[in-house]
């Protein structure tokens, strides 16, 4: 039976009505895994292409996937960063070449970011959740916005290599693995890092997988995914990082 101080904490980023279709086919993959419960980090407007207040069958699911045990994150609001006139170049490979533009919270101010998270906050109340956690896209994160989180009572957020409670200000080091797959390239050299990642992390009390809806249509890294996981379960609890966080957390 696998120990309770051993845990695996699936996510799933991108969560909206634009992704919906693919996230709900891979957690229907992911169950006879194992994994019974899952991070759900949700945009609120994706790309400004639609809210989700407004797909109402979309909101009945989120509620349902909570309900069976799921936790919805929020995750920025629209997940896309204006280009800004002058950056230098670190800037400008940091959120266009790294992130594809994608990287919101990388260097908002404060009272953006807590007027964005307020608002996402408030929204998510309207269809009866209420998410504990934050996480930037791309884990891109201003110290600015930190404080902003905190001021708005979020819990915790999670960077690449750390999850972060917020209310103790203590950083539980942790690299996630994450794929991507935007080109040839990329994807060979994310099926490289991620072996190589997972067996170093063996021994780490917290094993975390970041999947993002595109990982599903490559085959090769999809069977990655599902045989990382298989494995990790076989000695590790599946956990949200909301309950990760209150049971192995708080220190």
């Amino acid at each position: 039976m696998p120990s309770n101080s051993r845990t695996l904490v699936a996510s799933i980023h991108d969560v909206s009505p634009l992704t919906w279709e693919t996230t709900a086919s891979m957690l229907d993959n992911l169950r006879p895994l194992g994994v019974s419960a899952c991070s759900l980090l949700v945009v609120p407007n994706h790309h400004h292409r639609g809210h989700f207040l407004e797909n109402h069958d979309f909101c009945s699911w989120l509620k349902e996937r909570v309900k069976s045990g799921d936790e919805v994150v929020i995750h920025g609001y629209y997940h896309q960063r204006e280009r800004k006139p002058g950056e230098n170049a670190a800037q400008k490979l940091m959120t266009r070449f790294y992130t594809q533009d994608e990287g919101e919270f990388y260097d908002i101010d404060e009272e953006s970011a807590f007027a964005a998270v307020l608002k996402a906050q408030t929204e998510f109340r309207q269809i009866g959740l209420n998410p504990s956690g934050f996480i930037a896209p791309a884990w891109l994160l201003s110290e600015p916005a930190k404080r902003a989180l905190i001021r708005a009572g979020c819990e915790y957020t999670t960077l690449i290599g750390s999850v972060i409670n917020l209310q103790t200000g203590s950083a539980h080091p942790s690299q996630s693995m994450v794929y991507s797959v935007r080109n040839t390239w990329r994807r060979l050299a994310s099926l490289g890092w991620n072996a190589q990642l997972f067996r170093r992390l063996h021994n780490s009390p917290l094993l975390r997988i970041g999947i993002h809806p595109p990982d599903f249509q490559h085959p090769a890294i999809w069977r990655q995914i599902r045989n990382s996981i298989s494995r990790a379960l076989e000695d590790r609890v599946p956990l949200t990082y909301e309950q990760w966080l209150r049971t192995h957390g708080q220190g």
